[in-house]
């Protein structure tokens, strides 16, 4: 299909758009009727009437804005109407809820009148926490939004000049890094004199670039002084003395072309005439001003970016609104300064030299993204963009007085925005900050194992294990791979770090010799004990069991079996306990352990209670709350006694009597372990009242199909899997894991690292176990 075909069919198809409102809150029956609307609904608004400060705590206000358009200057199309600009607003729409879950009504206002637009925005304001203009031509806009800033009390933003401002001069500051040019001696030329030309030349000149040295080009030439064709006020503002006349003569020489005007503005002869390593922004969309392409062909050392996502350094205003008015709306700002632009700005060029995470890769095609001349700003999918942005946003407007609630804790602000990003980064969070307490507090950083050292997954996770005192990492494999890999990747941190090549180590002997004491009578002999010993999962494993490292991490690149095999041989599993694999599964209102997910093909009762205990005990140290166990079946406390239902039943009681304590039931169906109202009505003598927070299936199938099915289908994010069961803390990572996935199984190998640390410390001080 064409795109025309594509975009057409993805608008039409039902539900028609792309935004649509949805309840908050329950109206099921006549209780919540009556709280929803009358007489309930009277109570806030008596409140609120007395306190207007309270409309933030008992509506929407706070985070809700209006994307408001006349339609006088839609896109690159021009003043198509308020009709016709309606899906560029729904756009807008999905993209503040998608990236910073910022709720929108798009209002398009046939208004041509720009005093008529102000009328309307003013009588808004009691609806909305901010108000983004959208698509208003200049010099209109500039009137709306100065009047609109000066008479309202809560943020006005025209996402046409500043998006667009605050994006570039990010790049553009990432640039002149990059090539090593003094803004204040670099001669900018501007080819476009509206709106989001003159916004962009406002914030590069608050990055150093002198009045004196911006030339800004409409489509009547350069704007200079005397000029009387098609100038306004606020044209005025940049005209400059020159005698040059024409975009040709203004690029002469100069060092950067910051394009907002339309396509084919500029030519491969005026890129040819411009200085050494030019800066040249084609942000003209939806076709740029010259195609990269073209540049490409005359000049070689420019640096280039445009509007499009088909081409390196993507200008899109969506790196910026979102976030900015997630920033202003969280500290209840009174208006957006050119202080909480600029420091917007800093953030996408201070977050763009980071290491990209593998899920931005994967959204562009596994694309490898390094801070360089083709990758200047952050990508539009790095959900990173909303901890970086949105906080200096709001510390810029508490900094600088518009702020209602400044903001007082950064850092604290940064995990409440975590939960934006979906339940797994607010676990996670909180887990990692657990793990940085225990280390703290003990003094001890648990070293972990890497067996996988040269692959670049493995060293990019291992970085942020070290960076944020997750674990100390040993690298494993071949010493002068994983260097010169640790210099390309640009890992820094792990310059420093252990490295062993099980090849080279002194410590294969004598790893050989304790491998084949431990098998030497299950078909281990010398000369293989000595050979499997140059396998790094062997080795990785022998270096835990014999106290080298504190816990392993193996299998991105092998087979689940062949990951875990040596790790039973070497390390084995903790006395009368089963192995068993378990995925955290983390909804949006719960977090669950499903067990077992990985390992067991064919257990009994005695198995499944042992997986359960140990589950439930895995459960408490990372949720830090009682574990309460449903066992699962098909049948329900006796309604279909087979073979299996009895096993699930059986399992449980054994539980029960070797754990009194442990809050556990079965065997019962899903409905009554996860659903409150089914397990009152029908069950109410379980001990379970659908607030199972441990599912433990009757079989690996059942158990891998759950789990699997709810991430793809029920919207689950799964972390796992977690081994239970082994004699120390070692985990397997699964094949295609990411960079963020294997840095939570290390954080969760870290923390068990540091609950068998305690369960020792307690041994030994307590040998009998008295009290």
């Amino acid at each position: 299909m064409s795109l025309e075909n594509d975009a057409l069919e993805y608008h039409s198809r039902e539900p028609r758009g792309k935004i649509e409102v949805n309840t908050t809150k329950p109206c099921f029956t006549a209780r919540d009727l009556t709280l929803a609307y009358s007489p309930g609904v009277a109570i806030p608004c008596v409140k609120i009437a007395h306190d207007p400060d309270l409309v933030y705590e008992y509506t929407t206000k706070g985070n809700l804005v209006a994307v408001i358009t006349n339609g006088t200057a839609v896109l690159g199309l021009g003043n198509i109407g308020p009709l016709a600009s309606k899906p560029v607003m729904e756009g807008k729409g999905i993209l503040f809820k998608k990236f910073a879950n910022i709720n929108v009504f798009d209002i398009e206002l046939n208004a041509p009148d720009p005093d008529d637009v102000i009328k309307a925005c003013k009588m808004l304001e009691p609806t909305f926490g901010g108000i983004n203009l959208e698509d208003i031509k200049a010099p209109e806009c500039f009137y709306i939004e100065e009047t609109l800033k000066k008479e309202l009390s809560i943020p006005v933003f025209h996402d046409d000049q500043h998006g667009t401002a605050v994006i570039s001069a990010a790049a553009f500051a990432n640039a002149i890094e990059i090539i090593g040019k003094d803004p204040a001696k670099m001669k900018v030329v501007f080819s476009g004199g509206g709106a989001a030309a003159m916004a962009c030349a406002n914030m590069y000149r608050s990055m150093g670039v002198r009045k004196e040295n911006l030339t800004m080009c409409d489509s009547k030439g350069v704007i200079y002084k005397g000029r009387t064709e098609g100038m306004n006020p606020y044209k005025e503002r940049f005209a400059i003395d020159t005698k040059k006349r024409t975009l040709l003569e203004a690029l002469d020489g100069a060092d950067a072309f910051i394009g907002v005007s339309a396509a084919g503005a500029m030519t491969p002869a005026m890129v040819k005439v411009m200085a050494k390593d030019p800066i040249i922004f084609a942000m003209a969309n939806p076709e740029p001003e010259i195609l990269p392409e073209e540049i490409k062909k005359v000049r070689s050392d420019a640096i280039i970016a445009t509007g499009r996502s088909d081409y390196e350094n993507q200008v899109n205003n969506v790196l910026c609104f979102p976030f900015m008015f997630r920033g202003a709306l969280d500290v209840r700002a009174r208006a957006i300064n050119e202080e909480m632009k600029v420091a917007a700005a800093k953030a996408l060029a201070a977050l763009a030299k980071e290491p990209v995470p593998e899920m931005v890769s994967a959204a562009y095609g596994g694309t490898k993204f390094t801070f360089g001349r083709e990758y200047l700003i952050p990508k539009p999918f790095d959900p990173r963009v909303l901890l970086w942005v949105a906080p200096a946003v709001a510390k810029a407007a508490s900094d600088t007085g518009v702020a209602r609630f400044p903001i007082k804790d950064i850092e604290e602000y940064k995990e409440k925005l975590e939960s934006l990003m979906g339940n797994r980064y607010v676990v996670m969070r909180t887990l990692r900050n657990s793990v940085k307490r225990a280390v703290e507090s003990k003094k001890i950083l648990p070293k972990i194992v890497f067996a996988e050292g040269e692959h670049e997954t493995i060293l990019k996770a291992a970085q942020i294990v070290r960076e944020e005192k997750i674990a100390e990492p040993i690298l494993l494999g071949d010493a002068k791979t994983i260097r010169a890999n640790i210099v390309k990747y640009k890992l820094d941190s792990l310059a420093d770090a252990q490295i062993e090549d099980p090849f080279a180590s002194p410590k294969s002997t004598e790893y050989g010799k304790r491998l084949l004491e431990k098998r030497q009578r299950k078909g281990m002999t010398p000369a293989r004990a000595d050979r499997v010993m140059r396998n790094r999962n062997y080795f990785a494993s022998m270096m835990v069991e014999a106290g080298d490292a504190d816990g392993m991490l193996n299998g991105l690149t092998q087979s689940y079996p062949d990951t875990i095999r040596p790790m039973l041989h070497v390390i084995g599993t903790k006395q009368g306990q089963r192995v068993a694999g378990i995925y955290m599964m983390i909804f949006k209102s719960r977090v669950m352990f499903f067990a077992d997910t990985t390992v067991n093909t064919g257990m009994n009762a005695e198995d499944m209670a042992s997986i359960a205990i140990e589950t439930a005990n895995m459960a408490k140290q990372y949720l830090q709350t009682e574990a309460r166990v449903a066992m699962l079946s098909y049948s329900n406390f006796g309604s279909a006694p087979t073979h299996s239902s009895l096993m699930m039943k059986e399992a449980c009681a054994i539980a029960k009597k070797r754990r009194p304590d442990l809050i556990i039931d079965g065997e019962m169906q899903v409905e009554p372990a996860v659903d409150e109202k089914i397990a009152h009505d029908f069950f109410p003598f379980s001990s379970i009242q659908g607030d199972a927070n441990v599912l433990i299936f009757p079989n690996l199938s059942s158990a891998n199909i759950a789990y699997k099915l709810l991430q793809k289908l029920g919207g689950a994010e799964a972390i796992g899997p977690i081994l239970i069961g082994m004699n120390k803390p070692v985990n397997v990572i699964p094949t295609g894991s990411d960079v963020q996935d294997v840095v939570n199984i290390a954080t969760f190998t870290s923390i068990n690292i540091q609950n068998c640390r305690e369960e020792m410390s307690g041994a030994l001080e307590n040998p009998r176990g008295n009290a």
